[in-house]
């Protein structure tokens, strides 16, 4: 099979999973008498919200488990795994639903957002608690009797409560109708970035791998003298950074790709996105060069005079050595991290062009 045909196939395996569990969380509130209106709306909302996009954070849960466990997943493993993973892309669902009110989007995915769909409109607020209730409701039915349930549920909790935190910042930092770029700095663009994509996008799905493949909190390794490891810090320090740099080169796409290339034409000058971009210029920039930042039309030229795209690259070669000093010190044990697991995420996104 090719590599197409293969993605394509475990792709189509982890949406069977998704018509499973969404039957099921329809099915609980078909049975607590909720009327079929009700019914009706919750699977719609599902349905519209949460299995579109890419994926990747979802799959990476079961990719990651499959890692760890170094073997392919039984049936039943395969399930708890992707139950995970579309506890994740529920969670995203969560976020983009309410993240377009606050921003008033217009599309997102390439369809109308939820509250702009005809007779959805504020009723979306309370659509996207329910799509953050359904995580709950499927750790419970399908993890309450695993010794790390509890450990679940703080993970979920707390990476959502983080989310918002950096959702909080990015708001009051860079609103689209007001430019006030003597808040904008690159250690307030990093705390945005930690916080609002790196903890729910790569450190969430990689700990709900370790913790359905019994990674334990610490463990030792045989070096001379023996080490403790503890996984879930070690696995943080390494997707972090991770996470800041998928966002940056994010940033740089929305600058430098073409509409062609990216698939989408860039709006972070004109959202007055707080962008690793923008936030570099500023760094470089002299007095006069700053007050130029706030006129759109002459900031991309701005950005090439003072050579971000040089900047990027240094920066992009510089964080992808250290990643990978990291994952190669990674002193692999039966039952332990895996450095494939960090070298997968890397390998999707070093050098990528969209």
């Amino acid at each position: 099979m090719s590599s197409p045909e293969a993605k394509a196939a475990r792709r189509a395996k982890f949406e069977d999973a998704f018509a499973k569990i969404r039957d099921e969380l329809v099915e609980h509130i078909t049975g607590e008498g909720m009327p079929a209106e009700a019914v009706e709306w919750y699977r719609n909302n599902l349905n519209y919200n949460v299995p579109g996009g890419k994926l990747n954070r979802g799959m990476s849960v079961v990719d990651t488990v499959e890692i760890l466990k170094g073997r392919k997943l039984t049936e039943e493993e395969y399930f708890k795994a992707a139950i995970l993973g579309w506890c994740v892309e529920l969670l995203q669902g969560f976020f983009l639903v309410s993240d377009d009110i606050m921003d008033t989007s217009i599309t997102r995915r390439g369809q109308p957002c939820w509250y702009r769909v005809p007779e959805i409109g504020m009723i979306a607020i309370n659509d996207s608690f329910m799509l953050e209730g359904a995580i709950y409701r499927l750790l419970k039915v399908h993890f309450r009797s695993e010794p790390y349930y509890v450990d679940l549920l703080d993970l979920f909790h707390e990476t959502t409560y983080q989310t918002e935190m950096g959702q909080l910042v990015d708001l009051i930092t860079a609103p689209e109708d007001k430019v006030d770029l003597s808040k904008f700095s690159l250690e307030r663009h990093r705390l945005i970035v930690i916080y609002k994509t790196a903890y729910y996008s790569f450190y969430l799905p990689v700990s709900c791998a370790m913790l359905v493949s019994r990674i334990p909190e610490s463990y030792s390794v045989p070096t001379s003298p023996p080490t403790t490891v503890r996984p879930y810090e070690l696995a943080l320090s390494i997707l972090l950074p991770l996470g800041e740099y998928f966002q940056i080169q994010d940033d740089f796409l929305d600058f430098s790709g073409t509409p062609e290339q990216i698939g989408k034409i860039g709006t972070d000058i004109v959202d007055n996105k707080c962008s690793w971009v923008v936030n570099t210029a500023l760094k470089l920039a002299t007095p006069e060069q700053r007050k130029d930042a706030e006129k759109e039309k002459t900031i991309k030229a701005l950005f090439e005079e003072l050579g971000i795209r040089k900047v990027y690259a240094e920066y992009e070669e510089r964080v992808v050595g250290d990643l990978n000093k990291k994952i190669d010190e990674i002193v692999e044990v039966e039952g332990g991290l895996k450095r494939q697991v960090f070298q997968s995420f890397l390998g999707k996104i070093y050098k990528r062009s969209k």
